[in-house]
């Protein structure tokens, strides 16, 4: 089943697209040596990948992923190019900007501050847009998230996963991706940090018909209890550095320990979408435990980099 042009939001993909992606994905995991020829489908091609947000998981594995199957990556620091107001006359409109992009560039990859600003590129490019990144939605996060998942406990079906903290883009995301894909989904934020209604309101729709459970709460223990995997993300994203001491008392008891750890199934994994705030979020020895799969997560953001731009413009 083809991929839809633009990648901006899980909802957005059937479970036959992302089951697609994952097997390319663990194709591409396989063979990590020179690309094969089937692979050289960027050839002669370029990609603008526009960051408005600091990045080290993303940018490496998309520049890599461009690179690897043919392609240039071009990358554009997105302060210096996306428009910010009707006062500021040195830069131009998002439509000027895309418009130029679709004439010198095959495609857009952007990781930006505002989703608004990735559905007016999307709107005005002919060429395939994909999200890597925005205040709402991190759709390759949760892509590579669900790789990791299936990795390591060999499946995804009957899975529980708990996601202890923030009810921010990550949090959103992987909350799309275990609706779609039949998994359920437990979440524990403080009042006032859950999923945004809206977000939480999608995810029912589509769990009528994949049977998954949603659980939205504010007790930690609860949420991971019997989870196959314990996920946290940092309690202060980009963008909420002014709220950082007041989430540190908010969030104080949601780090996740070795006790929380313990509510979950006896061999489940521990994830994080790093950066990573040892003392923080997660405690230093969960994080560094055998149960711990961080840096496999952080793996599979290269090989779904791959599998995307590969089943774009194969």
């Amino acid at each position: 089943m083809k991929l839809p042009k633009d990648i901006l939001t899980i909802p957005q993909l059937s479970r036959q697209n992302i089951e697609r992606i994952l097997f390319e994905a663990f194709k591409f995991k396989e063979y990590r040596g020179a690309p094969k020829a089937r692979d050289q489908v960027l050839e002669g091609k370029s990609i603008a990948l526009i960051f408005e947000k600091n990045s080290l998981r993303t940018r490496v594995a998309f520049e890599a992923a461009v690179s690897y199957l043919g392609g240039h990556p071009i990358f554009l620091a997105g302060d210096n190019i996306l428009y910010r107001a009707k006062s500021d006359t040195s830069r131009e409109s998002i439509g000027d900007i895309t418009q130029n992009l679709d004439r010198l560039a095959h495609g857009i990859a952007a990781r930006v501050n505002n989703h608004k600003s990735l559905t007016d590129i999307a709107g005005y490019s002919k060429n395939p847009v994909i999200n890597l990144l925005c205040d709402e939605h991190h759709p390759t996060q949760a892509l590579a998230d669900l790789m990791t998942i299936q990795w390591h406990k060999g499946k995804t079906n009957g899975m529980k996963v708990a996601f202890i903290g923030d009810g921010n883009n990550v949090a959103t995301s992987l909350m799309d991706i275990c609706a779609v894909m039949g998994m359920d989904f437990s979440i524990a934020s403080p009042a006032g940090y859950e999923i945004p209604k809206k977000f939480q309101d999608i995810a029912k729709t589509i769990i009528s018909q994949t049977n998954s459970k949603l659980e939205f709460i504010t007790d930690p223990k609860k949420a991971a209890s019997l989870a196959d995997v314990i996920y946290t993300d940092t309690f202060v994203s980009m963008g909420d550095e002014a709220e950082s001491k007041k989430r540190a008392l908010d969030f104080k008891t949601y780090q996740v320990t070795t006790e929380i750890m313990r509510c979950a199934k006896s061999d489940a994994i521990f994830m994080h979408c790093l950066p990573a705030h040892r003392g923080d979020e997660v405690a230093a020895e969960v994080m560094d435990s055998k149960q711990s799969v961080v840096f496999d997560q952080a793996e599979c953001r290269l090989h779904i980099a791959k599998a995307l731009l590969y089943l774009l413009y194969k």
